[in-house]
């Protein structure tokens, strides 16, 4: 099965509208989780890996290019240079 790029949602805002009021009164932790789980439960239901590992891809393509103070912020204690 191909990754399908085009909405295939009769009511496209419906779907988003969901998604948004999901998280709603959620903290960013509680939105992280809701959103891991139900990549996985979508992923489930799509059966095929091909799809999900196209839809990573494409994903990470359209994330921001990282600032340059973001790097600091997201290195592990357990790397050179850092401290706790």
């Amino acid at each position: 099965m191909a990754l399908s790029t085009q909405s295939n949602f009769a009511d496209p805002d419906t779907a988003y509208r969901l998604i948004v009021e999901a998280h709603r009164g959620l903290s960013d932790a509680q939105s992280a989780v809701l959103d891991a789980a139900l990549v996985l439960v979508l992923a489930n239901h799509i059966g095929d890996a091909d799809v999900p590992r196209d839809a990573i891809a494409l994903a990470k393509r359209r994330l921001p290019a990282p600032s340059c103070h973001s790097g600091a912020r997201e290195r592990s204690s357990s790397e050179p240079g850092t401290s706790t």
